[in-house]
């Protein structure tokens, strides 16, 4: 099973980081938007544009990052984007004390953290890859997707409580404090870290910056993996404001139906997770793939016809459900499949443009149908997500293209 399995005391803490950041940005799931709208008075157009430019400039900036990255020890760098999120989050709160409040704060802090957590997200991927043998990455990316998932099942409700206990900032405090505990876990672990071998003139050179997405797309299995996972991921991003304004403004669901609607389908993921290995050992990773690959698509058009009442919040929970197991199972298998054919020398170039490309797509394709809503109906926006997605699956690699290429993880810098 795959919790029974030891993957070490170093991996052990790596996990217990990356939880305790997980539940405190579960707490402060939403903060931002939900701040500008309850302190700030933000329109409709100003909380959308939180939810997309803030990212999406995150994602800029993170581009001149992954070299930097790439060429540098792991380790630190996880520590430094842990801090940088901190000393951002902490910002919030601080200026909502002195009134100083702004709703460019929030945009400013919205890209440090897209930023930070997309260089995070790539130097502990590569650290990873250092840390636990080869056969063990399918066991370690499950429990790190088993346990977003649980963080959102349990941080959003518990964050809503808090708010309102404690007040608006309350869950930005926690998040800010989770950065900071996860850097300081990241420090308990011990062992020398090979640095990275690297001429001062390949880490400085411009082509360094777009090497990452040469290899995913001169490779034959994660070019249409990536391609097929920047639509999916930003269509299902996309639904999530629509899906806000229809259950809340239009249908007439209270708070707590809608956040019960979005946390209870998360333990979803960890099932997902759970079965992971046991899918690929019977039925190969190739099957997940197409397969778990299709199944997390076709159930998003369901979210059209929710109607109002206890009919509406079950059809959201059990659409929600249908798409999370299947993700949860189809996820760490994607991530494991990109380190294992992903050079050590790219490693983290390469998880920075895939992170890069798929939160430009969410970004892009969340203000499309934010439009669209605003010109037809949230109603009509979902119903055309939904038969986007459909068409998603035709981009999934067959089976000639995920067999080719086997990794070359002992290959040095060219």
């Amino acid at each position: 099973m795959v919790g029974r399995r030891r993957l070490g005391r170093q991996f052990g803490w790596l996990w217990a980081s990356y939880a305790v950041s997980a539940y405190g940005s579960g707490l402060g799931f939403g903060a931002l938007p939900l701040i500008a709208v309850l302190v700030l008075h933000a329109g409709p157009a100003e909380v959308s544009a939180l939810s997309a430019v803030g990212p999406a400039v995150g994602a800029l900036i993170a581009v001149p990052l992954a070299p930097w990255v790439e060429f540098r020890p792991k380790r630190p760098v996880v520590i430094t984007m842990d801090l940088a999120r901190f000393a951002a989050m902490a910002t919030i709160p601080v200026a909502y004390a002195f009134g100083w409040l702004s709703f460019v704060q929030l945009l400013g802090v919205s890209a440090v953290a897209a930023a930070a957590k997309i260089a995070f997200n790539a130097a502990s991927g590569a650290y990873l890859k250092a840390l636990v043998r080869p056969d063990d990455l399918l066991v370690a990316n499950a429990r790190f997707e088993s346990t977003n998932w649980s963080s959102i099942a349990v941080g959003p409700p518990l964050g809503g409580a808090a708010i309102g206990l404690f007040g608006p900032v309350t869950t930005v405090v926690a998040d800010a404090l989770s950065y900071l505990l996860s850097a300081l876990g990241i420090t308990a672990i011990r062992g020398q870290e090979e640095a990275p071998r690297a001429t001062d003139k390949s880490a400085v050179r411009a082509g360094a910056l777009l090497d990452g997405w040469r290899h995913i797309m001169g490779h034959p299995g994660l070019r249409p993996l990536f391609l097929n996972q920047m639509l999916v991921a930003g269509l299902i991003m996309a639904t999530e404001p629509l899906l806000a304004v229809l259950l809340l403004r239009q249908l007439g669901f209270p708070p707590w139906q809608y956040t019960l609607a979005f946390a209870v389908p998360c333990l979803g993921g960890l099932i997902g997770s759970r079965l992971a290995r046991r899918v690929v050992a019977r039925f190969g990773r190739h099957w997940v793939f197409q397969t778990v690959g299709t199944l997390r698509v076709i159930w998003l058009i369901g979210l059209a016809f929710v109607r109002p009442g206890v009919v509406g919040l079950v059809t959201v929970m059990a659409v929600e459900l249908a798409i999370i197991i299947n993700m949860s199972l189809y996820s760490p298998v994607l991530a494991t499949y990109r380190l294992e054919h992903t050079p050590k020398h790219l490693l983290a170039r390469t998880l920075s443009a895939w992170s890069i490309g798929q939160q430009a797509s969410i970004a892009v394709l969340i203000a499309l149908a934010g439009l669209l809503a605003d010109v037809t109906s949230p109603r009509t926006a979902l119903t055309v997500a939904g038969l986007l997605i459909l068409s998603t699956p035709l981009l999934l690699p067959r089976q000639d293209q995920t067999s080719q290429h086997e990794p070359e993880l002992s290959r040095s810098h060219s």
